[in-house]
């Protein structure tokens, strides 16, 4: 018996908000911002579980951080990682991911689409994430691009690269299609009753 689709679609939600949180002590760090591969698995989220699912896991990510759970880069956790350097990094997560889901989900996955929507979700996390690092340790715009944007973009860019074929194995196994699950779930033969009496 297949789940139904929400209870499945809940699990994946379930399951990569956990990636996220082990990907966020990946963490190479280099000044006020490291880097880490939780972003990678949020944008992961979003060209596999579509906008509302991918949004709600990181929302659930977000959410244990906020509770004090140790999820986010280096074991840390509390509502003042918020507050700090690379609090708008955090809550970029929310509208970047939405948005990669919205721009993938499509009935015809697209290569072209899906690098779209990884490059627009970068850019937005980036919008938010340094005008806060600047905002927070008073750097000026060239020294908050140089410490939270410039030393990542390479890493992005393997990150997006790395990610499409991900996101191309795994979509079959999150969304099955229709013949799949026929095939996975063989209907009982219907054979003939008689009433031969021996």
């Amino acid at each position: 018996m297949q789940p139904s689709e929400p209870l499945r679609m809940t699990v994946m939600a379930s399951l990569f908000a956990a990636l996220i949180a082990v990907g966020a002590f990946v963490a190479v760090p280099i000044g006020p911002v490291p880097i880490y591969l939780a972003n990678f698995f949020v944008l992961l989220a979003g060209l596999t579980l579509g906008p509302r699912w991918a949004l709600a896991a990181v929302g659930v990510y977000l959410l244990a951080g906020a509770l004090g759970l140790p999820v986010f880069s280096g074991g840390t956790g509390g509502l003042g990682r918020f507050a700090g350097p690379t609090g708008g990094y955090l809550i970029a997560f929310l509208p970047a991911v939405f948005l990669a889901g919205l721009l993938s989900d499509r009935a015809a996955p697209s290569t072209i689409w899906d690098v779209a929507a990884l490059l627009a979700a970068t850019a937005v996390i980036y919008g938010l994430g340094v005008p806060w690092l600047k905002i927070v340790t008073g750097m000026s715009w060239g020294k908050a691009l140089a410490a939270g944007m410039m030393p990542f973009l390479i890493g992005d860019g393997v990150k997006i690269a790395a990610a499409i074929p991900v996101a191309r194995a795994v979509r079959p196994l999150i969304h099955p299609s229709p013949e799949s699950q026929q095939m996975s779930n063989p209907q009982p033969l219907d054979l003939p009753t008689t009433h031969d009496n021996y």
